[in-house]
């Protein structure tokens, strides 16, 4: 049975669908984009203060499933720039330590209110 994942200290989703869902004890999470989650706006700043929000909204909704960033498995992780992908990777240095999760990065042509990066997530709690 699937349980749905929300948090307030997290973006609300800006269409149909959920910020995580559990099923069993695994957790999907949806992509987040830099919102602010009290604000709704995107963050101010560059693609680090982009990336950290992101990385914060993402461990908010692990947090709000019962895990944390360290339970996180897979990241999958979405730029508009791929020349902004060292920036990236060093802001993820900042919430993830090794053992790394497994991880991709693919270059897409936009993304959702223009910003410049996204990141999903699938976690596995004990």
């Amino acid at each position: 049975m699937s349980q749905i994942v929300q948090t307030d200290r997290a973006p609300a989703a800006i269409g149909p669908y959920s910020q995580a869902v559990r099923s069993g004890n695994t957790v999907y999470f949806s992509g987040q984009i830099p919102l602010v989650p009290a604000t709704g706006e995107v963050v101010e700043g560059d693609i680090a203060a982009q990336a950290r929000q992101v990385f914060d909204n993402l461990k908010a909704v692990a947090e709000a499933a019962g895990g944390s960033l360290d339970k996180v498995v897979r990241l999958g992780l979405y730029l508009t720039d791929l020349s902004q992908f060292a920036a990236v990777n060093a802001v993820m240095q900042e919430y993830f330590s090794a053992p790394f999760p497994a991880r991709s990065t693919i270059g897409v042509s936009a993304l959702p209110k223009g910003v410049a990066f996204e990141a999903d997530a699938v976690m596995v709690l004990e």
